[in-house]
């Protein structure tokens, strides 16, 4: 009673002695005792900081009410609590009335699929860009986790891009259309740069790099002039007549305007949502979508002669896709992926020619190629 005191009716130097003296005897006390203590100090903002920690550290039954509702802790409370604790002390703090993003990107760091849909689904919860990236992380192994981070705020494209390759399709489709950019601004202030660019012949590799992300333009004209096939076109139908190789499937990577690992992740995709955006940012028409689909070797039909369900979804995909928008999707992955990935080690290689040590780690397509490989 004396520790539960209002800050009007005993002395901070007070509270503090009392508070110290209580935790003592609570070390000795029974389990009820402490459920009775909790509950009496449940919504007690003033109360003794280390006997709360202490509290709240307790068995489940003792900790609920203090973690439940006492607004005493401040964010290094809840996140050392978060640390120290179990998954069920963890997931009453992801449900608390407001999370500040250092609690929220403690509990992000665990795999722990209560927990994270807990804390995305908590409107008083601010997420920040580290524990988002936590999140998307995990979100490749906790089944409907994003469909509940594509409706957070915080999510950035580079996240979004990233989490798409192993999304739902209404999930994908919300990403194609909610989180891709159409770069007309972009692309308009920056005008000026791809004429000086051209006059010293891309020599720049900052410039080059950066350049490729805004072009209006998305098929590679130099890599027409040294193809075997007349055209874009031309390679798809090939494949669809003779299937698709390796050999084949890189050509059509060329052609397009994108890197040897980002084309093999569209073509591997089993979803095909890669492959609607890859037709509609090159400009190929519909029959092309269909070729390609037929060069996987994936069914059009179903044994009653109607479209197959796959193949509609994807070709519902290509539909409701901007140019713009397809073109901003397919150039950001071909950035992102292709800049961090090594054939050879599997995984990530060493850090770009144009990125700085001392920024690496801050590079956005970085950060997506380790979201997307993995370590």
């Amino acid at each position: 009673d004396f520790v539960a005191l209002p800050s009007t009716s005993v002395a901070p130097q007070d509270r503090s002695m009392g508070g110290d003296i209580l935790l003592e005897m609570l070390f000795h006390a029974s389990s009820e005792d402490r459920e009775f203590c909790a509950q009496r100090l449940q919504l007690n903002k003033e109360a003794p900081r280390r006997l709360m920690r202490y509290l709240a550290m307790s068995d489940l039954e003792v900790a609920r009410p203090i973690l439940e509702a006492n607004e005493g802790f401040d964010s290094a409370d809840l996140a050392n609590i978060a640390d120290q604790t179990t998954l069920d002390h963890r997931l009453l703090i992801a449900k608390r009335k407001r999370i500040d993003p250092t609690v929220a990107e403690a509990l992000c760091k665990r795999e722990e699929g209560a927990v994270l849909k807990a804390l995305v689904t908590n409107k008083g919860a601010t997420i920040s860009e580290a524990g988002m990236d936590f999140l998307v992380q995990h979100s490749r192994r906790i089944e409907g986790l994003p469909a509940l981070l594509i409706k957070r705020l915080e999510l950035i494209p580079s996240q979004a891009m990233a989490m798409f390759w192993w999304s739902d399709g209404p999930t994908r489709r919300f990403i194609l259309q909610r989180q891709a950019a159409d770069r007309i601004e972009l692309v308009d202030l920056c005008s000026d740069v791809f004429a000086v660019a051209a006059e010293e012949n891309w020599a720049d590799p900052v410039a080059r790099k950066t350049l490729q992300l805004i072009e209006r333009r998305q098929r590679n004209r130099a890599a027409i002039e040294k193809s075997p096939f007349d055209s874009l076109e031309h390679a798809i139908e090939v494949a669809a007549d003779r299937g698709l190789d390796p050999e084949l499937a890189q050509e059509i990577g060329f052609l397009s305007g994108v890197k040897p690992v980002t084309i093999a992740k569209i073509l591997s995709d089993p979803g095909g949502e890669g492959l609607a955006v890859l037709c509609k940012a090159t400009g190929l028409k519909r029959d092309y979508l269909s070729h390609l689909w037929r060069s996987l070797r994936r069914p059009m039909a179903l044994d009653d002669g109607s479209v197959h369900p796959q193949f509609a979804y994807m070709s519902e995909t290509y539909e409701m896709l901007a140019v713009a928008k397809a073109q901003t999707t397919l150039r950001y992955w071909n950035w992102s992926l292709s800049s961090s990935f090594s054939p050879q080690g599997g995984a990530l290689a060493d850090p770009d020619a144009t990125d700085s040590p001392n920024e690496s780690r801050f590079s956005a397509s970085r950060r997506t190629a380790h979201l997307v490989f993995g370590d």
